[in-house]
C-alpha cells in the first residue's frame, strides 16, 4: 500500500506581500526584493531513516493574480548543509503529479555522496494540494476500492460503469474545490517553487526532478531561467504530449516492458514453472486475469485490481521476483494469499494515494486539452489496445476524468530554453513511464543540455538507484556543474543494471508459504518514493 511519510511542523512564512501576480514571460522577476521577506524557521522533524530532518512551511497566494487574496500553505523539509562550500538549496521532487517530496530530501541527501550533500541544502516539498500542504485535496476517499469493474470494455454495461466512475469523481471534484481547481496546475506549481526560492532568501535554486518533476522543473527554467543554478531531470516527461499523447504513448511502452517481464519469467522457469515460452506465460496471465475477473482474489483482486497490481513491475523490475511468485502461485497451486499481499503492498490505494490522485487529475486535466467526445477515447484506446493490450485500457480509465473535469484547459508550457547554464539529463532506452523519446526531445530543446543514458535499462527513476556510472555523472555534475559532451544524441552512455534474480526463498514461498515483497536491489527505497503513475 502506498503510505505517506510526511510530515510538517514548524512556523509558516507569509509571502502575500511580496509577490506580484508572477512573470508575463521569462525575464521578469515574481519577487519584489528577497531581503524583505520573512526567513523559514525550521523544526527538527526527523525520522528513524532520515534523523536529520527538518520541517517548516510559508503560505503562498491561492491565485497569484491576486497576491493578497486567500493564501494556501505548503509545506518544506530540509536536510542543512553542513560544508563550508555551500552551494544553495537543492529542491528535489519525486514526480506525480501529486507526489509528496518531504522525505525525498532525506533520500537524496543521504544517497549522494557525503561531500556533495554536505554542499546543498536539500529541500523537500509537497506541491500545493498534497500531502501536509494545505488544503490538501481528497476528491472521492476510496475511489480505487476493489473490487472495481474489468478495465477492458468488452459490453456495454462495462464500458458504462467505467464512465459512470470518471464521470462522478469529476463531479465530486467540482462539488468540493470549485473555487480551488483552476489554480491547481503545473505553472502554478512553478510560481508556488520560486515563491519558496524566496522564502529561502536563494537567489538561485538547484532543482533535482524525476518523472513528472522533470515538467516541473523544465517549465520553472522557462518561467525563471536567470534563478537556475543547476538541473537535473531524471527519467523524462515528454513536453510536446502533455497529457493525452504521451498517456498513449505510455501504453506502447508498458506494452514492451510486460512482455520483457514475461520473457524474464520464462528465463527462470526452473522456479516459477509457468514454462520457457514467454507467449505461453503470456497467455496464463490472461488466463489469470479473466479467472479472476470472475472470482476475486480474497475479495478484492479482480481484472482491474491485477492490472494494478502488475504496473509497478513495468516502473521498476525490482518488483519482478515477488510479482512472479504471486503468479506462479495462483496458476500452479491456486493460492490467493501471495497475489493478495502483491496487491495490498504495491497497488492498493489508502488516503495518500487518494490525494494524490487527486492531484494528478487535477493537474494534467487544467494543464492541456483532452478530447471532451468519449467516442474519440473508445476509438484511439481500441486501436492502441490491438497492439498493447497490458495496460491500454486501465491507463485510459485512469484519465478518463479529464473527459469530464470541471475547469477550461490550458496551453502547454514550451520548454524551449537556450537561457539556462549546463543542464544535466537522465534517461533509460526502454523507460515505460516515460518514453526514451522524451529524454531525447528534452535534450534538443534545452539547448545546454547533456543527455546521460541508460542503455537497455527499463526502470524509472534511474539516479541513486545503484547504477554506479550514472551516479558518477550525477556527483560531478552537483560538485562542479560539469557535464559531459558527446556527438551522438546521447552524450554518454551508461550500462543497465543486471536484471534481479528470483529470490532464495521463491521454491519454498510456492510451495505453501506466503509470498512476501523483499528488498531486491538499492532502489527499493526510490522507488517506493516515487511511487507509480507519474
Amino acid at each position: 500500500m502506498r503510505k505517506s511519510a510526511a510530515v510538517l511542523c514548524g512556523a509558516t512564512v507569509v509571502l502575500a506581500g511580496t509577490l506580484t501576480a508572477g512573470p508575463a514571460d521569462a525575464s521578469v522577476s515574481q519577487t519584489a526584493g528577497i531581503s524583505s521577506v520573512p526567513q523559514v524557521t525550521w523544526k527538527k522533524c526527523g525520522t528513524d531513516d532520515y534523523p536529520t530532518l527538518q520541517c517548516a512551511s510559508v503560505k503562498v497566494p491561492l491565485d497569484y493574480a491576486k497576491p493578497r487574496g486567500k493564501q494556501i500553505t505548503l509545506a518544506l523539509s530540509r536536510v542543512p548543509h553542513t560544508a563550508r562550500t555551500y552551494q544553495g538549496p537543492l529542491l528535489v521532487n519525486p514526480g506525480g503529479p501529486g507526489g509528496s517530496g518531504l522525505t525525498l530530501a532525506g533520500f537524496v541527501a543521504s544517497s549522494l555522496p557525503k561531500a556533495v550533500a554536505a554542499q546543498y541544502d536539500v529541500i523537500g516539498f509537497d506541491p500545493r494540494g498534497v500531502g501536509a500542504s494545505k488544503p490538501a485535496l481528497d476528491c472521492k476517499p476510496g475511489y480505487f476500492n476493489p473490487v472495481r469493474p474489468q478495465s477492458v470494455p468488452s459490453t456495454p454495461a462495462i464500458e458504462k460503469a467505467n464512465l459512470d466512475r470518471a464521470k462522478s469523481f469529476a463531479a465530486a471534484c467540482r462539488t468540493k474545490y470549485k473555487d480551488v481547481l483552476p489554480h491547481i496546475n503545473t505553472v502554478n506549481a512553478v510560481k508556488d517553487m520560486d515563491s519558496i526560492r524566496t522564502a529561502l532568501r536563494a537567489p538561485k535554486i538547484n532543482y533535482f526532478g524525476y518523472s513528472y518533476g522533470t515538467y516541473l522543473g523544465a517549465v520553472y527554467a522557462k518561467l525563471y531561467p536567470q534563478r537556475v543554478r543547476r538541473l537535473v531531470l531524471d527519467s523524462i516527461v515528454d513536453p510536446t504530449g502533455v497529457w493525452y499523447d504521451d498517456n498513449i504513448a505510455q501504453d506502447y511502452a508498458f506494452e514492451d516492458r510486460h512482455q520483457a517481464f514475461m520473457a524474464w519469467i520464462a528465463k527462470y522457469n526452473a522456479t516459477y514453472k509457468l514454462g520457457t515460452d514467454p507467449a505461453k506465460v503470456e497467455a496464463k496471465w490472461y488466463a489469470m486475469q479473466a479467472a479472476l475477473a470472475r472470482k476475486p482474489a480474497g475479495g478484492k483482486v479482480g481484472a482491474a485490481e491485477l492490472e494494478d497490481t502488475f504496473l509497478p513491475g513495468g516502473y521498476y523490475n525490482g518488483y519482478w521476483p515477488m510479482l512472479a511468485q504471486a503468479f506462479a502461485a495462483y496458476v500452479n497451486g491456486k493460492k490467493t494469499e501471495p497475489l493478495v499481499a502483491a496487491y495490498e503492498n504495491l497497488a492498493a490505494i489508502d488516503a495518500s494515494g487518494d490525494n494524490g490522485y487527486s492531484i494528478y487529475t487535477s493537474v494534467q486535466c487544467r494543464d492541456a486539452s483532452w478530447p471532451r467526445d468519449w467516442n474519440q477515447w473508445r476509438k484511439d484506446n481500441a486501436a492502441v489496445a490491438k497492439k498493447a493490450p497490458f495496460f491500454t485500457w486501465n491507463n485510459a480509465w485512469y484519465n478518463a476524468p479529464c473527459a469530464f473535469w470541471p475547469t477550461t484547459s490550458q496551453r502547454p508550457v514550451n520548454v524551449a530554453n537556450s537561457k539556462l547554464p549546463p543542464v544535466l539529463l537522465f534517461q533509460a532506452t526502454n523507460d515505460a513511464a516515460t518514453p526514451y523519446q522524451g529524454g531525447v526531445t528534452v535534450h534538443r530543446l534545452l539547448k545546454n543540455s547533456s543527455l546521460v543514458v541508460e542503455q537497455g535499462g527499463g526502470n524509472h527513476g534511474i539516479t541513486l538507484s545503484g547504477n554506479a556510472c550514472l551516479d558518477k555523472y550525477l556527483a560531478t555534475y552537483l560538485t562542479n556543474g560539469k557535464v559531459p559532451h558527446g556527438r551522438g544524441v546521447a552524450d554518454a552512455v551508461c550500462r543497465k543494471t543486471p536484471d534481479p534474480k528470483p529470490q532464495a526463498s521463491a521454491k519454498a514461498e510456492l510451495s505453501g508459504a506466503t509470498a512476501q515483497p523483499t528488498a531486491t536491489t538499492g532502489g527499493d527505497t526510490l522507488h517506493n518514493m516515487l511511487g507509480f503513475r507519474g
